[in-house]
């Protein structure tokens, strides 16, 4: 028999079912396997947030639960895109894009390469306002699961000052989201 580095066939139902606790908050998130060098990664929600993501590579997204949305961010402008239960997207590099899991139980199979040495992602809080960029931070992205929290526990940590949009003046909510999301309708429509 083969020696597959990676394993014989998993079991994808089965996986979900062990790891059902990691896919609800305040985790929301598990990668399936540690050493490759695919991130191969479930979110579930609900899940709610108001940083945009900068990956330097491709995310292929596959809605395979419930219904979710991405917000991008191009030059200080919003779009959505929903992603409905069956839906695919790949999105191509530096898409600035910001996913919303609103649903409770929703999953969704999020497949990227690992980053080459040097190439790192980024994360920005933009105003929900005037969509000014208020902070971005480049992180050199191993395990999604473990670096991406004291990312934003640093932003959520942050002066009122430090969240000050440059533009208007607006000081960004930080951890509330639903804040953000509101101001956003409000200067969307």
């Amino acid at each position: 028999m083969f020696d597959l580095k990676y394993g014989r066939p998993l079991n994808f139902k089965r996986w979900l079912d062990d790891h059902a606790d990691k896919l609800k908050p305040p985790v929301g998130n598990q990668q399936i396997w540690q050493d490759s060098d695919m991130m191969v990664t479930v979110v579930g929600g609900p899940n709610e947030r108001s940083d945009f993501h900068d990956d330097p590579i491709e995310e292929l997204f596959y809605q395979f639960k419930g219904n979710a949305y991405l917000l991008l961010w191009e030059d200080g402008r919003y779009e959505r895109v929903d992603l409905r239960e069956g839906d695919m997207l790949l999105l191509p590099p530096h898409t600035l894009h910001s996913p919303q899991r609103p649903e409770a139980d929703s999953r969704c199979l999020v497949v990227e390469r690992k980053r080459p040495q040097g190439q790192n992602d980024a994360f920005q809080w933009s105003c929900a306002s005037c969509g000014t960029i208020v902070q971005r931070h480049e992180v050199t992205l191993q395990s999604i699961v473990a670096d991406l929290p004291p990312l934003y526990e640093k932003f959520y940590a942050s002066s009122e000052d430090a969240r000050r949009c440059p533009g208007c003046g607006e000081i960004h909510p930080g951890r509330d989201f639903q804040a953000w999301h509101r101001t956003l309708a409000r200067h969307s429509s």
